[in-house]
């Protein structure tokens, strides 16, 4: 081949390269579109804004770090992210304690697997918002379900009010957060169960272990990625938690179960401190990512990369 030739081919091959990059530019563009727009426009607009005295009406004043600094006094808060992070704790056990024995049973597929699959999953399909306007009706003392039921099973001679106290209020919410969002986490680790090599199983189970010597020393060790993705998921989600304790609480009783969101969300939209609001949020985000870091850490496999 001469050199002319082998200059036509080389150029061809370029060509054709640089056509397959472009096509695949084009179809990633749609998604960088979307992330631009909605994520990294907004981000920066947040940061702007937290620098500054952003009210719903007239100009901004440029602050500097002044909403941060006001919020290393802001005891409420402190308050609300104590209790955000020791929801998160609560509700991320809770629910990986309800999902992975849900994943376990539904691992293997069988007549009725579909079925038992789709029931577990169809809270997921239900709104917080919705949910947590039915759960608020259950709750009611007088006309919901949980209190008349309790009276009539003679499980407690008078009506009992769940929003009264603190813990009546955490736990209920728990119950519902357990319901709507399981479901989700189930299909996540049943995902992981069902990617682990069957012939290694196999040959573990020749080889004499029992059924949870497979589980635990070949299964789990197998399912880091998965198993990092839904806790990640499960704590950011509930790091950001708003809706439930917005409908069903109001924060309340006596701001005892104020989160993070609700906090921001207050001063932003209800005094309108859109600039401390922001400030808040980014302070809220370093947190996520800082948590999410360490999950990644704490998860990672012997030789660095997750599995």
């Amino acid at each position: 081949m001469s050199q002319a030739d082998l200059a036509v081919k080389t150029r061809r091959r370029m060509g054709s390269q640089r056509r397959r990059e472009m096509a695949g530019l084009l179809f990633v563009l749609p998604a960088m579109a979307l992330v631009l727009v909605f994520f990294l426009i907004p981000l920066c607009m947040t940061v702007w804004m937290s620098f500054h005295n952003w009210p719903l009406m007239g100009a901004p004043k440029w602050t500097g770090l002044d909403n941060y600094a006001a919020m290393l006094k802001d005891r409420r808060f402190w308050g609300a992210m104590e209790f955000t992070i020791w929801y998160s704790i609560v509700a991320t056990i809770a629910i990986f304690g309800v999902a992975f024995p849900l994943a376990l049973f539904v691992e293997r597929p069988g007549r009725t697997t579909a079925i038992y699959r789709t029931a577990f999953f169809l809270p997921v399909v239900v709104g917080f918002g919705s949910a947590s306007l039915l759960w608020a009706w259950f709750m009611n003392v007088d006309s919901g379900l949980f209190s008349p039921a309790a009276v009539a099973m003679g499980l407690t001679d008078e009506p009992v009010n769940l929003m009264a106290t603190t813990d009546g209020v955490f736990w209920s919410i728990m119950v519902l957060v357990v319901w709507k969002t399981a479901g989700f986490s189930m299909i996540l680790l049943m995902t992981g169960l069902q990617s682990v090599p069957h012939d290694i199983i196999e040959a573990a189970h020749i080889d004499g272990a029992n059924r949870f010597q497979r589980f635990w020393r070949i299964k789990l060790p197998l399912m880091r990625r998965t198993l990092a993705l839904a806790l990640i998921l499960s704590v950011a989600g509930s790091m950001l938690a708003f809706d439930q304790f917005y409908i069903i609480s109001n924060g309340g009783p006596r701001n005892s179960t104020l989160t993070a969101v609700y906090w921001i969300f207050s001063q932003s939209f209800v005094s309108f401190k859109l600039g401390y609001g922001a400030a808040l949020s980014m302070v809220l985000l370093v947190i996520l990512v800082i948590i999410s870091i360490a999950q990644l850490w704490l998860l990672r496999s012997p030789t660095g990369d997750a599995k």
